[in-house]
């Protein structure tokens, strides 16, 4: 018994000595602390040449390890990342599980993920990483946690939203969207159309205040199919989400040029009306 004991202890002292990559993602092992006493377990890695560095946040249920694949190109492609346990999930439970936090109300404990958000910024912060060079990127829950959390941090450069949705356990994703001014990417499904339609509608925000405040263009969105989440970041958008990286602001797109001789006619009886820019005409009538 005594030699199985001492094996098992061995076992257990070697686990915990192996690279964290071995255990399913690459970097340097983190504890961030939150301004509400929740101990966060993390992995850095820092980018090649001081170039941006992505704070990477999880749907519900899900740890960083959901982030192995996406990392692994972040890290090829020179990019830096802390991969992060939201409180209650994965290795961040020193205060408890998130399926005993409250669904619902404004201020239950995903509403105060944020302060997540905020301790690894802080950590960034601290590494010499400016707030223009971190990149907020989150997934369904996740996804809803960084665009509320840009209400607090406005200069953050860049938020990247998979698989949003207007309320995911009372976090609200629209209300960023009226204030952020950075960078956006929006990522939905166009397999579930109610996801997909709030994500729309997500978008239809950012860029009406993009547009205001004269910076076209900032906003991308992409679209998959039959997956979300993680699942749809790791099968068909990596490749599209490194390159919105490299250059996430489009040019502006020009109108086609009409000759003045044409004129719109409408046909007899078919009322013309112009668009509209309030928020009852952001919603998509081709999902009707």
């Amino acid at each position: 018994m005594k030699v199985y004991a001492l094996l098992l202890a061995g076992a257990l002292a070697l686990w915990g000595s192996l690279p964290l990559s071995a255990q399913g993602i690459e970097g340097q092992a983190v504890t961030l602390n939150t301004s509400d006493g929740w101990a966060l377990s993390a992995v850095y890695k820092a980018p090649k040449d001081n170039g941006p560095v992505v704070i990477l946040l999880p749907d519900l249920g899900k740890d960083k390890t959901a982030f192995t694949k996406f990392s692994a190109s972040l890290a090829r492609a020179g990019y830096g990342y802390v991969a992060l346990d939201l409180r209650g999930h994965g290795q961040s439970i020193n205060q408890g599980e998130y399926t005993t936090f409250a669904r619902e109300g404004l201020d239950n404990e995903f509403n105060k993920m944020p302060r997540d958000v905020d301790a690894a910024v802080s950590f960034l912060q601290k590494k010499g990483v400016s707030a223009q060079d971190i990149v907020l990127l989150g997934c369904g829950l996740g996804a809803n946690v960084a665009a509320k959390s840009v209400t607090f941090t406005p200069e953050i450069g860049s938020l990247g939203l998979i698989s949003p949705t207007a309320n995911t356990r009372d976090v609200l994703a629209i209300p960023a969207m009226r204030l952020y001014q950075g960078n956006v990417l929006i990522a939905a499904s166009a397999d579930d159309k109610k996801t997909f339609l709030e994500a729309s509608v997500i978008r239809n925000v950012a860029y009406l205040t993009a547009e205001n405040a004269g910076k076209e263009g900032t906003i991308t969105f992409l679209t998959a199919y039959d997956l979300s989440s993680h699942e749809m970041l790791d099968k068909y958008l990596i490749p599209s989400v490194l390159q919105w990286l490299a250059v996430p602001a489009r040019p502006e797109i020009k109108p086609d040029i009409v000759p003045e001789t044409e004129t719109e006619v409408a046909a007899p009886g078919v009322l013309v009306v112009g668009p509209s820019d309030t928020e009852e005409a952001l919603i998509p009538s081709v999902l009707e």
